[in-house]
């Protein structure tokens, strides 16, 4: 067995047979997205279609409580809370992950955090028989801080237990099951199914069932190895965990480059949200989380998602085959996240982010005018179909998937749950924002609203392009080393590498350090 402080040996070695994908892995990764980032989805989505039929329910249970209809102002206020609520929640959510992973481990979290699905889908599901519609908004809330926990502890889990030359393709399985998440309650909301008077508190109930599934399955799963060594000092659990996770004995390699990264770090501590934003040698890192974050959700995918039914309607689409049409959207979006799974190794994350960001500001700016021109030109109304198609496209391969991928390899492991916590808060901050905004700018702008959001995709591609490195089967340690020249600080090592640095010739010390070419 290897002492905590012998040099580090190549991985290289046997680099075959633990970076293939186990059953275990694979079980793993698909039961967590299934049990959080499907719920995510699902809970995006599952309100659209029912909405009249519970925004009926609303002012049914207000006259029988009062005896007299409520007022349409009152009605928008409570559906637009109904509705906020949910953001609202996933940044409360956000603020959790720091405290919550750092003192009950990754695999903890996701477990305490199944009992706050539980508890809002028998809320939501009981609403109707209660006569109540405020726990509904209540349990949106709930719901809320669900899906902030979710959508950051799942790919810091899963970027943990991975290896390096498969963390991108299981770090977009999270994105993958949203969107599943959201196929599915466009499916299941479909009025001839639930999406109807009798059918959506099912609806909304359905939302408990994968909470369920994840709270009895995962305890079997092993926690993050990265979490038992570093944190927890637990080498031996760390041990049995990787060698469960890779499938083979050998693991010392990946354990080395553990105590690697913890000799690195002992210094700093852990970090707080506080010593994150403050501290030189990650100033960078956060900077292009909150970047990346913001343009993901200020780049208009809301907005084009909101506009979508009135533009296949100009299209000539019937009305009531336009909600057959969204699920086919709702299809494409699964289909290109998928690809998103299977190329983001070979292509790298860089590629993905530039290529879908360039997508979706080409697709707002044709957008924008096709709208403008429907009017007069018939076949405009065909290219502003084809513009959703390809924006939903772009942003499914790019945008969706890889910032959460991205938080996971740029930061090490005393500072992941702050910037998790920071790119959580950005994420929903910003989705909040765009919920809010986005009616007045439509109301005010109508179809030039699309311009704004192709300049916001234009900003944030240039930054990745000047910026963000390139992760792909990198570990954290030579990630860290690529950002260290990007800050403009050094890296604290062990002596022994320290002394094998200053004992290579001049001219050749590149060998030991990532070339600044990579950035």
């Amino acid at each position: 067995m290897k002492k905590k402080g012998a040099k580090r040996e190549s991985s290289e070695g046997s680099e075959g047979a633990k970076g293939k994908m186990t059953l275990l892995l694979g079980l793993v990764a698909l039961i967590s997205a299934f049990g959080s980032s499907f719920q995510y989805g699902y809970n995006v989505s599952v309100i659209n279609s029912p909405a009249p039929y519970m925004q009926d329910f609303y002012n049914q249970t207000y006259f029988n409580r009062v005896g007299v209809p409520m007022d349409s102002g009152l009605q928008t206020l409570l559906w637009s809370l109904t509705v906020s609520m949910f953001p609202l929640g996933g940044l409360f959510g956000s603020l959790m992950v720091w405290p919550l992973v750092n003192n009950c481990g990754r695999k903890g979290t996701l477990l305490i955090n199944n009992l706050f699905s539980i508890v809002a889908a028998v809320l939501m599901g009981t609403s109707e028989l209660a006569k109540t519609f405020e726990v509904i908004i209540l349990s949106r809330v709930i719901m809320g801080i669900y899906a902030g926990l979710a959508s950051n502890v799942v790919p810091m889990f899963l970027g943990e237990m991975s290896p390096k030359n498969l963390r991108g393709a299981i770090g977009v399985v999270p994105q993958l099951f949203i969107t599943v998440g959201i196929l599915v309650a466009q499916i299941l909301g479909l009025n001839s199914i639930l999406g109807n008077a009798e059918g959506w508190p099912v609806l909304l109930g359905l939302t408990g069932i994968p909470s369920l599934i994840q709270l009895l399955i995962l305890p079997f799963f092993p926690e993050s190895p990265r979490y038992l060594l570093i944190q927890k000092g637990n080498e031996e659990q760390a041990r049995k965990a990787l060698q469960k996770l890779r499938g083979c004995d050998d693991v010392d390699d990946e354990i080395e480059e553990m105590y690697q990264e913890d000799r690195s770090e002992k210094e700093e501590g852990q970090f707080s949200v506080l010593s994150l934003c403050t501290f030189r040698g990650l100033r960078w890192q956060l900077i292009s989380i909150i970047v990346m974050m913001m343009g993901q959700q200020l780049s208009g995918v809301n907005g084009v998602f909101y506009y979508a039914d009135r533009i296949f309607e100009s299209a000539g689409v019937p009305s009531n085959s336009i909600q057959y049409v969204t699920v086919s959207i709702g299809a494409i979006n699964v289909v290109m996240t998928s690809l998103a799974v299977l190329i983001v190794e070979s292509l790298g994350r860089r590629i993905l982010l530039l290529t879908g960001f360039v997508l979706c500001c080409a697709s707002c700016a044709v957008l924008t005018l096709a709208l403008n021109l429907q009017h007069t030109i018939s076949w405009m109304s065909y290219l502003s179909i084809a513009c959703v198609i390809i924006y939903i496209t772009g942003h499914a391969i790019g945008p969706s998937p890889i910032p959460s991928v991205m938080i996971s390899e740029l930061f090490l492991q005393s500072s992941r749950p702050a910037a998790f916590m920071v790119g959580g808060s950005v994420h929903w901050l910003s989705n909040f924002t765009v919920g809010l905004v986005f009616l007045y700018m439509e109301a005010g702008l109508g179809p030039y609203s699309f311009l704004i959001f192709g300049a916001i995709c234009l900003a944030t591609m240039i930054y990745i392009f000047i910026v963000v490195p390139e992760t792909k089967n990198k570990t954290f340690m030579e990630i860290n080393r690529i950002m260290a020249k990007r800050n403009k600080v050094e890296i604290q090592e062990n002596k022994d590498e320290l002394q094998d640095f200053q004992d290579v010739p001049h001219g050749q010390e590149e060998k030991k350090m990532i070339s600044s070419s990579e950035l």
